[in-house]
């Protein structure tokens, strides 16, 4: 016994120290300066962290917390695990990870590449703006100027409000200047006492020896836009005495509304003439005659718009019932194009053709939603035969890239619940049961390249142009997917074969307009 005890003591001691000296012994002679690094390389703009020559010798510490925070200059698609729990890929899958180049033809990928980047230097010179650009004011400036919110319809012409020069150093005579890119500057009048040079030019110099003059005649300088563009920013320069300020001033032409009259109604909402249904049909008129009867049984003067590319299509008719023929096989998001392209009320619910109304489904509360937020778009909650609830809330995220492209990273989850409405949060994407705003889902589209498989497309094509919301509280009933081998119809055979083909094609299809259209390198999702 006390031969063990020594034995455990003399390795309990051992170990330690023989770790110890190898630590020592196969040390780094690599030092890092911890209070003075250069400033991580891999951000996606680092130029903010570099320090002016005067600023050179002061040590800092970084903090790693917050530089991980930044978007940083080359993005990774690698799938990452968010939610450890039993069952995890049972219940809501697996994470994964997608490389859209591996969908392109290996010969001829370079040649899609130089195309790709061709478009995306088109496409950013047409969605750029000068008011995109940063600008920073100089400290204790004589300048003022306005900082944001002068506007100007293309052609015309304004007075730029807000100009004006502060008396920091008492002189005998007082000089400004101001320059334009895309139109000329004048001024509404001319004041006693002040010189002014090149108005009705792209540059003009005021100048006089009382300031209080020179001030009153900044107030009547005015701009008049001379390059047209429906949509665009000049940007102005005003100088004195070394001293510079930038401003802009957008051009544009004013938001056209797109209003909705309701109509008298006695009720708070008049479903029927704020709504319409639109859904897209594939040889299951079983199915859809469910789904409308459905619907009947609470919004009997809803109209419904059905979108049909069967082959040999069956007549379907009712009241409130507007029901358009396509090519055969015309596709899922073409079909979407054609329904929704045919409303005429100020929201649009779509549905799939096997959903079924229930109690739950309370069209009022998501209009209540929208009628009372910002959001463009709100979907509800779907529930399968056995009871389970899908949201499909989903956050998407495009993480900048290099040249090869940019990232596309979607999450399950949601970003914040909505104030006055408890059931109900902001997301980036949700399932396929949701009522938008027309005008703003025809503006973003369904892209009709994607005939069998899409669904999240829609909501990445319409990031940043699209507020989304999702209620769990509104429900709808998915027909049951469960089905015996011998029970299946000949419908129910065939519609299989089409919309779960035994090719990748589809998938391939999709992911080449990831990389093309979306400009993107990779996806990862949980």
């Amino acid at each position: 016994m006390r031969v063990n005890r020594k034995l455990c003591f003399v390795v309990a001691v051992l170990v330690p120290m023989s770790f110890f000296c190898f630590h020592m012994w196969t040390k780094s002679d690599k030092v890092v300066a911890v209070w003075n690094r250069e400033a991580p390389e891999d951000l996606l703009d680092n130029s903010p962290l570099q320090p002016l020559e005067k600023y050179a010798g002061i040590s800092l510490k970084w903090k790693s917390e917050v530089l991980e925070l930044l978007p940083k200059s080359n993005c990774k698609c690698e799938a990452e695990t968010t939610l450890d729990i039993p069952f995890r890929q049972e219940l809501i899958g697996k994470p994964y990870a997608v490389n859209f180049t591996a969908s392109m033809v290996p010969l001829g990928i370079d040649e899609t590449h130089k195309r790709r980047e061709l478009e995306y230097k088109k496409f950013l010179m047409r969605s750029y703006s000068p008011a995109d650009k940063i600008i920073v004011a100089e400290a204790n400036s004589p300048l003022q100027y306005p900082l944001q919110g002068v506007e100007v319809r293309p052609l015309k012409t304004i007075l730029i409000p807000g100009l004006g020069l502060l008396d920091l150093k008492k002189k005998q005579n007082y000089e400004v200047s101001l320059s334009c890119t895309l139109g000329t500057l004048n001024v509404a009048a001319e004041v006693d006492s002040v010189t002014i040079k090149g108005a009705g030019e792209k540059q003009i110099t005021l100048s006089s020896s009382l300031l209080d003059n020179l001030n009153r005649q900044l107030q009547l300088v005015s701009y008049s836009n001379t390059v047209f563009n429906p949509n665009t920013a000049d940007t102005v320069q005003f100088q004195s005495d070394g001293h510079t300020a930038t401003f802009t001033i957008k051009v544009r032409h004013p938001t056209i509304p797109k209003l909705y009259d309701m109509g008298p109604t006695k009720s708070k909402y008049n479903i029927s003439s704020l709504v319409t249904i639109a859904t897209k049909t594939f040889l299951r008129y079983d199915k859809l005659q469910d789904l409308i009867d459905s619907i009947r049984k609470f919004y009997p003067t809803i109209t419904i718009i059905i979108a049909d590319d069967s082959e040999k299509p069956q007549k379907i008719e009712g009241p409130f019932i507007e029901h358009y023929i396509m090519p055969f096989r015309k596709g899922w998001f073409a079909g979407r194009n054609l329904a929704v392209s045919q409303v005429s009320t100020k929201y649009v619910l779509w549905v799939d053709d096997d959903f079924i109304f229930c109690p739950q489904t309370k069209i009022e509360k998501l209009v209540d939603v929208l009628e009372k937020t910002s959001l463009d778009l709100v979907g509800g909650a779907v529930r399968e035969v056995t009871g389970y609830y899908t949201t499909y809330r989903q956050i998407i995220n495009v993480i900048p890239g290099d040249k090869e492209g940019d990232c596309l990273k979607t999450l399950q989850g949601y970003h914040h619940i909505i104030e006055g409405f408890p059931n109900c949060v902001v997301a980036d994407g949700v399932v396929n049961f949701f009522l938008g705003r027309t005008d703003k889902i025809l503006k973003v589209g369904f892209d009709p390249q994607l005939s069998v498989v899409a669904h999240l497309e829609f909501f990445i094509d319409g990031l940043g142009a699209l507020h989304v919301g999702s209620c769990d509280d509104v429900v709808v009933d998915h027909a049951s997917k469960i089905q015996l081998p011998w029970s299946k119809t000949k419908t129910d055979k065939e519609y299989s074969k089409f919309r779960y083909p035994k090719s990748s094609h589809a998938v391939t299809s999709q992911h080449k307009l990831f990389y093309f259209k979306n400009r993107l390198k990779c996806m990862t999702g949980n």
